[in-house]
């Protein structure tokens, strides 16, 4: 079965099985294919990330981010840097697992949800 932080794992890994990305667009695609219902807010997102990439499940790079607005050399400095995190192999292997025990919880609880009405008084 899975926790809340187990499933929160889920959603982040699965992102990054997409491709890399960075805390602020990973709450923002969650959020988005959610309709709004999950929020991954910093308090939960960061600590998460930290915990992935001390695990070895992701790793991390530090890339500078540029304004998009800049014209000349001297406006393109380093800018502000952006951490990008990827799923690492051992990740991927993690991600299998979340996904096996997400579909065991789903098939026990379809059990119930999908059954069909018992009759009042029944057990």
């Amino acid at each position: 079965m899975l926790t809340g932080n187990e499933s929160a794992e889920l959603v982040v890994l699965s992102l990054l099985a997409e491709g890399s990305s960075y805390g602020y667009q990973l709450t923002k695609d969650a959020a988005a294919r959610s309709d709004g219902h999950l929020r991954l807010t910093p308090g939960v997102l960061y600590p998460l990330l930290r915990q992935l990439e001390n695990e070895g499940l992701i790793t991390s790079s530090w890339d500078a981010v540029r304004a998009a607005d800049a014209t000349d050399a001297a406006d393109q400095g380093e800018g502000r840097k952006r951490k990008w995190y990827r799923l690492a192999a051992k990740g991927k292997r993690r991600l299998t697992q979340r996904v096996a025990a997400y579909e065991a919880l789903r098939k026990v609880i379809d059990a119930f949800v999908a059954s069909p009405s018992r009759p009042e008084g029944s057990p």
